[in-house]
């Protein structure tokens, strides 16, 4: 049975290691409230520009010639973008990212290669698949679309050249500050909207409709691969922000079960030693 002394000592490294994890937890807050932000003043510019190329996508041309970026062909070999958090310590967000990573991989008949942004999917991807074809890290919680435009030129310049068939990006959605969303959406080619007759108009484009769409495209995988990483950094906050939250309430509550096992210990001392005086006493006076 442990003694007064390291049940004290194991109480003082509890109390440590809830001051490390109340810190952290205060750290992920003050970062989250920023993420969300950047998320939420977001989503309406990526959600209009999906649904500006779907619709002109949609619309029938006098030109024959189709886009790079819309071309439809065999689906032979995917690129999918990974984005997962390059630290831990946000509970269990990187293991159901890369579950559903795993997922689609083993149910895809295509070939899978993967652009991986974050050392927690590179690490998985490596160890466990052969599909990883670049990597980013250490990218800013400040992130900006600058910093991620290497990864969307990886993409355009893949699925212009034909390396890839389909592109997809799988990231966790913020939902909540209590709920990330895993997500694995398609992003080329562009599906075009669903359009009632009404509503195929025929749009005549200046200059014309190549370079109309060859600026806009662009800039729509720009915003798409951008987006989802500020999704992403919001849930690793808020994931982060929880776990250290709940992780200081475990470490308090233990530390005070370990100070109730403590001061029933000194008790047991405390009536032993009394015990032992009141023999003496009894066998002295005897």
């Amino acid at each position: 049975m442990p003694s007064v002394r390291d049940i004290r000592r194991r109480i003082r490294s509890v109390e440590n290691t809830g001051k490390v994890t109340n810190a952290m937890s205060l750290i992920a807050a003050s970062k989250m409230r920023r993420a969300q932000l950047a998320v939420t003043d977001g989503r309406p510019y990526a959600e209009k520009i999906h649904e500006v190329i779907a619709t002109l996508a949609a619309q029938p041309t006098d030109d024959d010639t189709v886009h790079p970026l819309l071309e439809t062909r065999p689906v032979n070999t995917v690129g999918m973008v990974v984005i997962t958090p390059d630290r831990g310590l946000a509970g269990g967000m990187h293991a159901n990212i890369n579950r559903q990573v795993a997922r689609f991989i083993l149910d895809s008949d295509a070939t899978v290669r993967s652009i991986v942004v974050g050392r927690k999917g590179r690490d998985f991807l490596v160890r466990y698949t052969d599909t990883v074809q670049a990597v980013f890290t250490d990218l800013s919680d400040r992130v900006s679309l600058a910093d991620t435009t290497a990864i969307s030129r990886l993409v355009i310049d893949g699925y212009t050249a034909g390396e890839f068939d389909e592109v997809h990006l799988a990231y966790m959605r913020f939902v909540s500050t209590v709920q990330q969303q895993p997500v694995i959406e398609r992003i080329l080619p562009v599906e075009p909207a669903a359009l009632e007759s009404a509503q195929r108009v025929g749009y005549i484009y200046e200059p014309d409709p190549a370079t109309v769409l060859s600026a806009l495209l662009p800039q729509f995988v720009e915003m798409q691969v951008y987006h989802a990483i500020l999704e992403s950094i919001a849930s690793e906050q808020s994931a982060r922000m929880v776990a250290m939250r709940n992780a200081t309430d475990n470490a308090n509550q233990l530390a005070s079960d370990l100070t109730l096992v403590m001061n029933k210990l000194r008790q047991d001392s405390i009536t032993n030693e009394l015990l032992d005086l009141v023999g003496g006493q009894v066998a002295m006076e005897g």
